[in-house]
C-alpha cells in the first residue's frame, strides 16, 4: 500500500514537471512567421522603416572590374583566393624564435577565424582581400568597429574588419571605397594610413601592370570575344548582285526597294527562307576569318602558368603532390605572408609584437593526404615524439581517447621505462651493489 501510494505521488510528480516544461516551452515559443505583420504588431512598423534599402543582390559583395570578370582570368583569381582562406589564419603567441605557442582568445582573432562582420565569416573575409588584391592591386583592410578611439591610442580591439579598394591616395591617408552595414551600401570614406592594412600584390608586375601578362591576356581575350559576338549575332551579312548597275539614283532606288522586300520575306517566313530572281546572286560573308589571336592566347596563357608557378592540373585538380607543394610555396604562401605581415604591424601595437603577439597562418598537412600516406606520418610523429596520438586523432576525425597515455609524447612501440632501460643495457643500483659484493 505504502509504495503504490509512493509510486502514485512520484508519477504525479514527473508528470507535472513534463506539463510545465511543455507548457514553459509553448509560452516562450517564438516563430518567424507569426506576428510578423505590421497590422497585427505595431512594434514592427518602426523596425520595417528601418530597413534601409533593399537589393536583388548582396550589396557588400566584392564584384570584380568588367575586363577580369569576363575572362578565364576570373576563375584563376577565384582559385588562389579560396585555396588562401583555406588556410588557417590566427592571432597568436609565438616564442624568441618565432614558434607558435599559443592562440590568443581576442576579438582580433575572432575576426580572422569566425566572426569578421555582420555580413562575412573569416573565410570570406579572406577571399575578399585575396579577390580585391588581385583586381585592384591594393587592398585596404579596414578595423570599422572598435572599441575606443584608434586615433588616441595604440592599444584597443578590433571588433569587425571589411576589405575595401583604394581609390585615391594621399601623403598620410588613402580614400577607401568600403561598404557600410549602417546605410547598406559602399561608401566613400578617408582613413589614416597607420590605423589600417594595406597590402599590395606581391605579383603586382604579373598581374596588374598596364602592359603585364595577365593584362595583355585579357586584351586578347576581349577581342575573341568581339569576334565570336559578331560571328554568332543574328546578322546574315549578305550581298545581293543584282544584274543591272546601280549608279544612276533610278536604279538606287529600285535596288533598296529589292533589298527591303527580301528582308521582308525572311522577317515573315518562319523558316527564315525568301526567293530571289533567276538572274540574281546571293553571296554570304560571315566566314571565319583565320587570324592568330586564338594561338596568341593559347600561348600567353602558357606563360601565365609558367611565370605564377602553376600549372592546369592545380586548376582543375589533377596536380600531384609535388606539383601542389610547388603552387602552395609558390603562391599561397608569398600573398599569406604578405597579409599576415601588414596586419601584425597596423593591428597589433609594439608592446603586443614585443610581448611575441603576431598574425600568423598554419597548413594543415594532412588535408591532401591520403590515409596509407596519413598512417605513415603519424607513425613517424608518434614515434619520434612530435604529436600525441589524441592530437592524431583529431587531424583524422576520431575522438579524443581517455587513456591518459594519449596525451602524453611517448613512444608506444618502446614500452615503459624498465624496459627501455634493459634494452639499452642499463641496470638498476640496487643490482649494481649486490654484483660487488
Amino acid at each position: 500500500m505504502l509504495i503504490s501510494e509512493i509510486g502514485m505521488h512520484s508519477n504525479k510528480e514527473e508528470n507535472t514537471v513534463n506539463e510545465n516544461s511543455i507548457g514553459t516551452r509553448f509560452k516562450n515559443a517564438w516563430n518567424v512567421f507569426r506576428g510578423r505583420d505590421p497590422t497585427e504588431n505595431p512594434k514592427l512598423i518602426e523596425e520595417y522603416r528601418d530597413l534601409g534599402p533593399g537589393y536583388s543582390a548582396r550589396p557588400d559583395k566584392m564584384v570584380l572590374s568588367r575586363t577580369n570578370k569576363r575572362s578565364i582570368v576570373a576563375a584563376i583569381y577565384n582559385r588562389i583566393a579560396v585555396d588562401c582562406a583555406s588556410i588557417n589564419i590566427q592571432h597568436a603567441r609565438v616564442d624568441e624564435n618565432g614558434n607558435y605557442e599559443e592562440t590568443i582568445d581576442s576579438t582580433l582573432n575572432n575576426c580572422l577565424t569566425m566572426d569578421s562582420n555582420i555580413d562575412q565569416v573569416g573565410q570570406e573575409l579572406i577571399i575578399d582581400i585575396v579577390m580585391t588584391m588581385f583586381d585592384k592591386g591594393t587592398v585596404a583592410i579596414v578595423p570599422v568597429d572598435v572599441d575606443v578611439d584608434p586615433s588616441d591610442t595604440e592599444a584597443f580591439k578590433i571588433l569587425t574588419l571589411r576589405a575595401g579598394s583604394i581609390i585615391e591616395w594621399y601623403k598620410q591617408a588613402v580614400k577607401v571605397n568600403l561598404y557600410d552595414e549602417n546605410v547598406g551600401r559602399d561608401r566613400e570614406v578617408i582613413v589614416q594610413k597607420e590605423k589600417i592594412a594595406i597590402v599590395k600584390n606581391p605579383f603586382y608586375s604579373i598581374m596588374n601592370e598596364y602592359n603585364s601578362l595577365i593584362q595583355r591576356l585579357i586584351r586578347v581575350l576581349n577581342l575573341i570575344e568581339q569576334m565570336n559576338n559578331a560571328t554568332s549575332s543574328n546578322r546574315l551579312d549578305l550581298i545581293i548582285q543584282l544584274p543591272y548597275v546601280v549608279k544612276s539614283e533610278d536604279r538606287q532606288r529600285q535596288a533598296e526597294k529589292r533589298r527591303t522586300e527580301i528582308e521582308n520575306q525572311l522577317a515573315t517566313s518562319p523558316l527564315g527562307i525568301a526567293y530571289t530572281e533567276g538572274d540574281e546572286r546571293v553571296v554570304q560573308l560571315n566566314r571565319s576569318i583565320e587570324n592568330n589571336m586564338y594561338a596568341q592566347a593559347v600561348d600567353l596563357e602558357k606563360k601565365l602558368y609558367d611565370q605564377l608557378g602553376i600549372s592546369e592540373g592545380v586548376l582543375n585538380g589533377t596536380a600531384n603532390d609535388q606539383t601542389m607543394l610547388n603552387y602552395y610555396n609558390n603562391i599561397v604562401v608569398p600573398i599569406l605572408t604578405a597579409i599576415t605581415t601588414e596586419m601584425t604591424r597596423r593591428f597589433l601595437s609594439k608592446t603586443a609584437r614585443t610581448q611575441g603577439q603576431r598574425i600568423v597562418f598554419y597548413r594543415d598537412p594532412f588535408k591532401l593526404m591520403p590515409v596509407a600516406e596519413i598512417a605513415k606520418i603519424a607513425d613517424t610523429f608518434t614515434r619520434n615524439e612530435i604529436m600525441t596520438a589524441n592530437e592524431i586523432r583529431s587531424k583524422i576525425g576520431l575522438k579524443p581517447s581517455d587513456d591518459p597515455k594519449a596525451d602524453e609524447l611517448i613512444n608506444s612501440n618502446m614500452g615503459n621505462k624498465t624496459d627501455i632501460d634493459n634494452y639499452t643495457g642499463k641496470t638498476q643500483p640496487e643490482e649494481l651493489d649486490e654484483s660487488s659484493e
